[in-house]
């Protein structure tokens, strides 16, 4: 079995002195040989992803036979709508599955403009939407466009990791600001006033969030895309949970200005995770070079999804989408307050997503090792905060109530009698 490059490069290491003692140019040859199995340096910021490690170890342990409640992926266990499995299955049939446009298929983008229309009372033109291949690939774009070498993105902590890895991609920096439960765990106008620098280039706001499931407070999103625009920076907007908001109407940044980046997904709100769909809404000037970062780094998104993806707009798929929003609503609301009651501190009653962000410290001072230890004792998986920053992490473990009521049930229990 081949050697993946960073065992190559520990090799190398290993057998290069014991090659070089008979080489009589063994010191110029070293540098060379070392170098030409060196990784990008960039990959030394790209820290592992925890909760897939829990993920693998909960695995591993119901391969061996225990029962495990799975609350550390953050993933809808609704199947696809079927009026979308429908709509795939008509298309395939049709055989005409090839490349589309870079920014989608205009039925799409058209379906997406229709959707802020209906949800926010927006006229968003189709030709600013850009379909992509998830919203991950959205965020992957806005950067590529945006950031050079050391410039900064603001973002909070606790977020999601994988947006300031996207970020350190593009060799920018992510510069992260300590956010609690003050704040609602979010960005305010004066804090990105007082955090902003020389070097700064803009701010990624996620509302709801990943990993508190908190938005930002009413009234502050125009606050703060008057404070970025004041500073001439960019703002970018992850909207990948709107729509799973509860208490409240969903918002978007469009609502207060076009000259900002609005990522969403239909991974979430839709339930549409393995199809890998998402799209961006973009100032009209910059649609033209987003459309050249896609064609090159992934082509377009695939076809079959983007005409599946139709049948979301119809009344029907908004029926089933708020159905599901329903029933997450009533998830948080018995999974939050039965945390509560058996220890958890929940300083934030979470407004959107499937996610709660507890603090721990009634059981422990290190939240990755009590994630584990309740793991293997409970079969009860979730998060450690480290995966979300620095910040009180180790306070803190993240909990997707996006199970069955009756597993959050049995996870509830199993937690009881474990603490």
């Amino acid at each position: 079995m081949p050697l993946r490059p960073a065992e190559r490069y520990s090799t190398l290491q290993t057998l290069t002195p014991l090659f070089l003692q008979s080489c009589p140019n063994r010191v110029s040859i070293l540098p060379r040989l070392l170098d030409h199995n060196r990784l990008a340096s960039r990959l030394n910021h790209i820290e592992p992803f925890h909760v897939m490690e829990i993920a693998s170890h909960a695995r591993a342990l119901e391969a061996a036979g225990k029962d495990v409640i799975h609350m550390e992926i953050g993933e809808p266990d609704f199947p696809t709508p079927q009026p979308v499995i429908d709509a795939a299955q008509t298309f395939l049939a049709s055989g005409q599955i090839y490349y589309t446009s870079a920014l989608g298929i205009r039925p799409l983008r058209e379906a997406i403009s229709g959707h802020y229309k209906r949800v926010h009372g927006l006229d968003i033109a189709p030709e600013r939407i850009i379909v992509t291949a998830g919203g991950s690939a959205a965020l992957l774009l806005v950067c590529a466009l945006l950031v050079d070498r050391d410039d900064e993105i603001l973002l909070t902590d606790p977020s999601y990791p994988c947006n300031r890895h996207f970020v350190r991609v593009m060799e920018g920096v992510p510069r992260t600001i300590n956010v609690g439960p003050e704040e609602r765990y979010q960005f305010t106008a004066d804090l990105i006033d007082k955090a902003w620098g020389a070097k700064t280039k803009g701010v990624l706001v996620a509302s709801p969030s990943n990993p508190t499931g908190t938005s930002v407070k009413d009234g502050e999103l125009k606050r703060i895309v008057d404070c970025v625009a004041a500073r001439g920076g960019a703002l970018i907007s992850d909207e990948t949970y709107a729509g799973l908001n509860y208490g409240r109407k969903p918002e978007t940044v469009l609502a207060h200005t076009d000259d900002a980046f609005s990522i969403n997904s239909f991974s979430k709100y839709f339930n549409m995770t393995g199809w890998r769909l998402g799209w961006v809404v973009a100032p009209e000037r910059h649609v033209r070079d987003l459309e050249k970062l896609a064609q090159n780094l992934y082509i377009s998104p695939a076809a079959l999804s983007q005409n599946a993806a139709l049948a979301c707009f119809t009344d029907a798929g908004y029926a089933i989408a708020e159905q599901r929003r329903a029933e997450f609503e009533a998830r948080r609301n018995y999974f939050a307050n039965a945390l509560t009651n058996i220890g958890f501190k929940i300083p934030v009653m979470p407004d959107g997503g499937f996610f709660v962000y507890a603090d721990v410290t009634a059981f422990t001072k290190d939240s990755e090792a009590f994630a584990l230890d309740i793991l293997n004792r409970t079969g009860v998986s979730f998060a450690p905060g480290i995966d979300f920053g620095s910040y009180r992490s180790r306070e803190h473990v993240r909990m997707a109530y996006a199970v069955s009521m009756p597993k959050l049930e049995e996870g509830i229990r199993r937690l009881a009698a474990a603490l």
